[in-house]
């Protein structure tokens, strides 16, 4: 499995093309804006620059396909599992790298193993840029030792967690609880102190109970991430948020944070540098709501 030309993407964005740019062969990759034609020039402009052949369908990348890697957005990780069981050669192994809920997970390790494929479930604990195939995974579930070895000989380092499919995704759920609600929070609190004129006064309040944190680039690279990727990170709280309601719990802070996450990536703006710039764009857009 450690051959470049037995492994498959489903899924183009900064993941994929992320991982892609770092092999030194190219890879077949899919992703459902090739089926667009508002987007399919710009898909495979992208397969080209990141050095991937770009299939026209999902069953045209997975045909032969050993190690398949999954890398789309959370709301549609589910479909994807189960529209590339009907295409995976016998034995495949399926690498679910999607920030899924635990239950989300199980439901496509059952499609992908009633295929006769190999399911693993696998965490990604970290942004994939700058880390690229340093990024830490976590990877639970029976066929656990096989994708790490499979991962492993393409470039990957990843450690298993001991239990069934689920279990890895769950640390990955529980952890955006707080990492992405800081972002939602840094981002409530520093568009207000910018509409207030206080945020130099605010971030070093912040640093004297928190020494070592730079808060204005910490709060600038909040806002960048959750204007440019705010959607696909509101999906992902809302299977967070699943997460923690299976587990029958309150997540109210946690429906709040993909509420705020959503409200910016919906916006459609691009990120200008500095916390002051994106500031002043948001609010000038009448976006004090977000």
């Amino acid at each position: 499995m450690a051959r470049l030309d037995h492994l498959a993407l489903i899924g183009f964005g900064e993941a994929g093309m992320t991982f892609a740019s770092q092999w030194d062969a190219p890879v077949r990759a899919y992703d459902i804006k090739t089926d667009d034609p508002a987007t399919a020039a710009a898909k495979s402009d992208d397969y080209a620059r990141h050095g991937a052949t770009g299939a026209a369908t999902l069953a045209e990348a997975l045909a032969g396909a050993e190690l398949v890697l999954s890398v789309v957005t959370a709301d549609q990780a589910l479909l994807a599992a189960r529209a590339a069981a009907g295409s995976l050669a016998p034995g495949a192994l399926y690498c679910d790298l999607n920030s899924v809920a635990p239950g989300t997970k199980r439901e496509a390790a059952r499609a992908i193993e009633a295929a006769g494929g190999l399911y693993a479930d696998v965490a990604v604990m970290a942004p994939v840029h700058p880390a690229r195939l340093a990024v830490p995974l976590l990877v639970s579930g029976p066929h656990a030792d096989a994708a790490i070895a499979a991962l492993g000989a393409v470039g990957f380092s990843p450690t298993r967690v001991e239990g069934p499919v689920g279990r890895a995704s769950t640390i990955k759920m529980l952890r955006s609880v707080m990492v992405k609600g800081m972002e939602a929070l840094s981002a409530e609190c520093f568009l207000a102190a910018h509409e207030a004129g206080v945020v130099d006064e605010v971030a070093a309040s912040l640093a004297k109970s928190w020494p070592g944190v730079d808060w204005l680039a910490q709060a600038d690279y909040n806002l960048e991430r959750m204007l440019v990727h705010g959607r696909r990170r509101a999906a992902e709280m809302d299977e967070v948020a699943k997460t923690v309601a299976d587990l029958t719990l309150d997540n109210a802070m946690t429906r709040a944070c993909a509420d705020k996450q959503r409200a910016l990536g919906t916006l459609g703006l691009a990120a200008p540098e500095g916390l002051a710039a994106k500031s002043e764009l948001i609010l000038g857009k009448g976006a004090k709501a977000a």
